[in-house]
Order: C-alpha cells, then sequence, then structure tokens
C-alpha cells in the first residue's frame, strides 16, 4: 500500500534514492510513468499520479520512461504491505508461474478463485496478476535490450515470451517502437557497455544504500561448498538450470551489484537473476529496516555499527537446506567440510565445474557414506526422498506448511526449519530463537534466559526479526575478532 499523499509529493520533489522502486510517478500531460529519482524537468504536482507498482502505472494505461528506465529500479520485497494469499502469488509470478500457466491455475495453487485472487491484487498492487507477469517480462526484456548484445530471439525466450511475435507486439504496444528500434535508438549506451567474453553477459542489478556487500561476502565465504562456490573479492558460484551448465560473479559497484554469467540456458536467465537478487537481498529497504530496529535502544546500537546488513538468500535450496542439516550441532568448518564430501560422492561434473548434487542423487545417499552422524545423514536422505515424493517442496507458496513438513522428518527441529525458512524464503521476519550465537546475545544484552522471555522481546523487532537475528550474529563475530 502507498504510504501518505504528502510523503510520496516530499520524495517525488527531493528525488530521493530511498524511495526508488517503491513507488512511480504517472504524468498524465505525457501518458509516461517515471521512477522517484528520474533526472528530467520535474512535472507540475496537478499532473502527477501516484502508484504503489510498475504494473498499477501499465494498467494505468502509462507507458515506461526511457530516461529514468523503471525496469532498472530496485524491487520491493513481494510481501511488504501485501496479504498473505497475494504474497504467495508473487512468489509464484516470479519463479515464473505465468510464463508457463494461467491465472485460474496460480489461483488452485493458492486455494481461491480467480476473481478473489484479481481483487486482491487490484486492493494491493493497483494491478491484475496477469498484467503484473507481463511488466515483469517486459522490465526483464528491455533491460537485456539496454545492457547486453543479446540477439532478441534469445531476449524473448531469456524473458519468459513463448514466441518472438508475442514479444515485439507486447513491446510495440508500450514502448510505440519495435525492439531493434528501440536498441538502435541506444546504440551509444550499448556500445558503450564492457566487451564480454564469448557466451557471457553482464547484468547490474541496483540496491538501495546502504548495503553492507562484504558483510555478504564474509558470511558465504565461510560457509561456501567446496568445488561449487568460491569468495574472495567477488562472489562465485556454478550451477546447473534448465539441463545447462554455467557460472556467475559477483562483485560490488556501490549502488549495484554487477552479475556476470557465462553459460547457461537463455529459458534460465530470468531464473538465474532472481536466485542471484534473493542471494544478495537487492530488494531490501534499509531505511524501514532501521527505523524498526532503531526503536529497540540496544538494537540501535547495533545497527549504527554495521548499517545496511542484507539476509543472505539461497541461489540452491536444496542445497542450502541440506547445509543446514549438515550444520545442526557442529562447527561452520566442520559444516563445509562435510559439504564439499558430498559434492565430491555425489556431486556432478558440468564443463563449467562441480554442482551440488540434486534431490535425486541424494536419495540414493548412503549414510555411512559421510563422516557425520547417521542420524544426520538419514535425515538428509528422508528430505531428499520427500522430494522426490512431491511431500515437501521447498518452492510451495506456504511458509507454514514448507515448515511442517520439514519437522515431519526425522532429525530436523526447530532450528533448522527456521533457518532454511530464513535462508530459501528469504523470510525478514525469520527469529532463529533457538540458535545457540542468539540466546547468548540476548542473554548478554538484554539479561533475558528463557525463550518466552527472548521471544517478548523479539516481538518488538516484527517484520524484521531475521534482520535482528543478522545483527545479533554480526555483534558476537565482533566480540570474538576483539578478544
Amino acid at each position: 500500500m502507498l504510504p501518505a499523499g504528502d510523503v510520496l509529493e516530499q520524495a517525488r520533489k527531493a528525488r530521493d534514492p530511498r524511495f526508488d522502486g517503491r513507488f512511480f510517478i504517472g504524468v498524465r500531460t505525457t501518458g509516461i510513468y517515471c521512477r522517484p529519482v528520474c533526472p528530467v524537468k520535474m512535472p507540475r504536482a496537478e499532473n502527477v499520479t501516484f502508484f504503489a507498482s510498475a504494473a498499477a502505472a501499465t494498467e494505468a494505461g502509462y507507458r515506461p520512461c526511457l530516461r529514468c528506465r523503471p525496469e532498472s529500479s530496485p524491487g520491493t520485497p513481494a510481501w511488504q504491505g501485501t496479504s498473505t494469499t497475494v504474497r504467495r502469488a508473487l512468489r509464484l509470478i516470479d519463479e515464473g508461474a505465468l510464463d508457463r500457466g494461467s491465472v485460474a491455475g496460480l489461483s488452485d495453487r493458492l486455494g481461491v478463485t480467480s476473481r478473489h485472487l484479481n481483487r486482491l491484487f487490484t486492493t494491493h498492487l493497483g494491478a491484475s496478476p496477469k498484467t503484473v507477469a507481463q511488466t515483469r517480462r517486459l522490465h526483464f526484456a528491455k533491460r537485456l535490450i539496454d545492457e547486453t548484445r543479446l540477439p532478441m530471439t534469445e531476449i524473448a525466450l531469456s524473458a519468459g515470451y513463448g514466441s518472438i511475435r508475442r514479444f515485439n507486439d507486447h513491446f510495440r504496444q508500450t514502448y510505440q517502437r519495435s525492439p531493434s528500434e528501440l536498441r538502435t535508438e541506444r546504440r551509444t549506451a550499448v556500445a558503450s557497455v564492457a566487451a564480454t567474453a564469448a557466451e557471457s553477459l553482464v547484468l547490474r542489478l541496483s540496491y538501495r544504500a546502504p548495503c553492507d556487500f562484504p558483510a555478504l561476502l564474509d558470511f558465504y565465504r565461510v560457509r561456501a561448498t567446496p568445488g561449487v562456490e568460491a569468495v574472495g573479492e567477488t562472489y562465485r558460484r556454478n550451477f546447473l538450470l534448465d539441463g545447462e551448465s554455467g557460472r556467475f560473479e559477483v562483485t560490488d559497484t556501490g549502488d549495484a551489484i554487477s552479475c556476470r554469467i557465462e553459460g547457461g540456458s537463455p529459458r534460465a536467465l530470468m531464473d538465474i537473476v532472481r536466485r542471484v537478487r534473493g542471494m544478495f537481498d537487492t530488494d531490501a529497504v534499509p531505511a524501514e529496516v532501521h527505523t524498526a530496529l532503531g526503536r529497540d535502544p540496544v538494537m540501535a546500537g547495533l545497527v549504527a555499527s554495521d548499517p545496511g546488513l542484507r539476509l543472505p538468500g539461497a541461489f540452491e535450496p536444496f542445497e542450502t537446506a541440506v547445509r543446514a542439516i549438515v550444520g545442526q550441532q557442529v562447527s561452520v568448518k566442520g559444516a563445509t567440510t562435510v559439504m564439499g564430501r558430498i559434492v565430491e560422492r555425489y556431486g556432478r561434473q558440468t564443463r563449467h565445474g562441480a554442482v551440488f548434487p540434486g534431490s535425486a542423487e541424494l536419495a540414493e545417499l548412503a549414510p555411512d557414506s559421510l563422516p557425520m552422524p547417521g542420524k544426520r545423514a538419514m535425515a538428509i536422505k528422508a528430505l531428499a526422498m520427500g522430494i522426490q515424493r512431491g511431500d515437501v517442496s521447498l518452492d510451495q507458496p506456504d511458509d507454514d506448511a514448507l515448515r511442517r513438513s520439514l519437522l515431519a522428518i526425522p532429525g530436523i527441529g526447530p532450528w533448522t526449519a527456521d533457518y532454511i525458512a530464513l535462508r530459501v524464503r528469504a523470510d525478514p521476519d525469520a527469529f532463529l530463537v533457538g540458535d545457540l550465537v542468539i540466546r547468548r546475545m540476548m542473554e548478554t544484552l538484554y539479561g533475558v534466559t528463557s525463550e518466552k522471555d527472548m521471544l517478548a522481546i523479539a516481538e518488538h523487532w516484527q517484520p524484521w526479526r531475521g534482520y535482528a537475528g543478522l545483527y545479533l550474529w554480526r555483534h558476537a563475530a565482533r566480540l570474538t575478532e576483539s578478544s
């Protein structure tokens, strides 16, 4: 839902970057919608309309600005300010549910009627599910036109269009010119893109400052799966999606992350970018997190010491879930060693390097083949078998149902289920009250020892308890460094 109109007007006049991507401005005299940071001449207040999403502006008949490029703005967390059903639907749409299915099919997965889902989307986003999905596809295609040299056919496939004709029609309808004509007009910008090696491309994924990118690298560095990930001043990873292997490298540029992708399937490109954005939490709204946590004097001090911490997401959900099980009651270093053994014994070798085994491979896991307790190995095998049978789905829209299915597996307890929610589902409110480090820090900082008292304090951090946990982990790491 949009903030009060006076707040939006102040943000518009100030071109406040904190609001970039959180609302869009439709200019009635031009029929164009812009980002709050658009550098064009400021339109008069009586000529503008505010929209909660780019899709809402599209549905109202506005077309994207070619100057500020709304498609390149930071995203907004899909769960924020919406109903549970809309939150789940947005997650599925972001994963491509409407690229290959219908609104009716999406409604069935959510357990509601199509009419009710459309009504919810209109209320919370100002646009229908179909328009949200179309805007998502169009924006991604526009970015590829501007930032890469990919052929138009590959761009159409990458953006989820079923045919080049459908892509051209949608593009011309929105921009009043064909994709090729627009690329020709922006030839200078395209020519300025750094030359890349064969089969590679570079995309710029913007975020809202501040962003503690080094802290994310620190987190991934000690947990990097041997043979699959490598972390130095950059983050690198091998992957296998849509039947084709590849690798990507992520670096920080100061106001965005730069993602270089080699190999991979064109059809998987949008999914790769979605996963990378989730890994580096590029859609976070630091100002809201800091404001909410800052109401707690203790937490305010932690935030001031490390502004801009981001939730570490998961590129490969199954791998992260396995890591959570392996990491139970062992050191981070020990868990990393076991993950390397799993890759050595069960992983797949591709032309881009090793990738972590899928659930099909680990469903055949021999529990005594790994240097870990048998109960934990059996939990990994049971998780893999559950995914194969369809009893467990790490990408299902219902978070509570996911947690119940995980807890039903012997060897998976509340800590593991909550850790998976934090990493795999990028749940900003997932709070690991059973985590030993978090419990120790709460005892030190707040003087409480019972879980009940800890949860009572954490209630004041909602809906950002996941970030609060990160700050407690970070504080513990700083104490260790200084000792």
